[in-house]
This record gives C-alpha cells, sequence and structure tokens, in this order.
C-alpha cells in the first residue's frame, strides 16, 4: 500500500483519538478507584458502565461524580508543599525574611502573626 500525506495524517489522527480514549478511561478508573466515598457497589456500577458505553460512561461520570472530597483536599495540599519543597522553598527562610521585614517596620507584629502561621502551615 502506498501512503500518501492523507494516509499518514488520517493514522496519526486515528492514534491520537485511540490514545486519548486510553487515558480518559485509566484517568476514570484511577480517579474511581481512589475516592473513599463510593461504595464497592457503586464502583461496581461505574466500571460496568464505563466498560459497556465508553464515551458516554466516560461522559455521565465526568459530570456526575460528586465534588473534590477531603481525601482530594488533602492530596493537593501535600502535592502543593512537595513542588515547593522541590522548588527551594523552606518556611525557616520565609519566617526569617518576615522577621526582618518586621524588625524593618514594614509590617506590623499582627501580620507577622497572621503570615508566620501561614508559612509554617
Amino acid at each position: 500500500m502506498d501512503w500518501n500525506f492523507g494516509d499518514v495524517l488520517l493514522a496519526m489522527l486515528a492514534f491520537f483519538f485511540w490514545f486519548l480514549f486510553i487515558w480518559m478511561f485509566i484517568a476514570v478508573f484511577a480517579d474511581l478507584f481512589r475516592r473513599d466515598d463510593v461504595s464497592g457497589w457503586g464502583k461496581a456500577g461505574w466500571v460496568v458502565l464505563v466498560v459497556l458505553l465508553p464515551f458516554i460512561g466516560i461522559l455521565i461520570y465526568m459530570i456526575a461524580r460528586p465534588k473534590m472530597t477531603e481525601q482530594d483536599k488533602r492530596m493537593l495540599t501535600e502535592l502543593q508543599e512537595q513542588q515547593r519543597r522541590m522548588a527551594g522553598y523552606s518556611a525557616a527562610d520565609e519566617i526569617d525574611k518576615l522577621a526582618t521585614l518586621r524588625d524593618a517596620g514594614k509590617i506590623t507584629p499582627e501580620e507577622f502573626d497572621r503570615l508566620k502561621a501561614r508559612a509554617m502551615a
């Protein structure tokens, strides 16, 4: 078979959508099995729906899934903390900078206490 530009473009487009479909499938299952607020039967129902009607099941799951849970918020906070540490953030350095600003009179002691509590969180 001779491949012309249109065939290559169509093959690349088909590969892209196939890859996207697999990615969505994995993302839905990862989100579903990570959740603690969905029962085992609820998870089984979602799996059956997504396997039997893939595109519609994925869309329904994305629309109907509950809002962010406390578990998701904790994971997000931990991820942000890891990113701050990898970027070189240090709470001690931040408090030292705040103390310098307080001593120079640029911030009030109340602001220092509030910002110190936020840096230590």
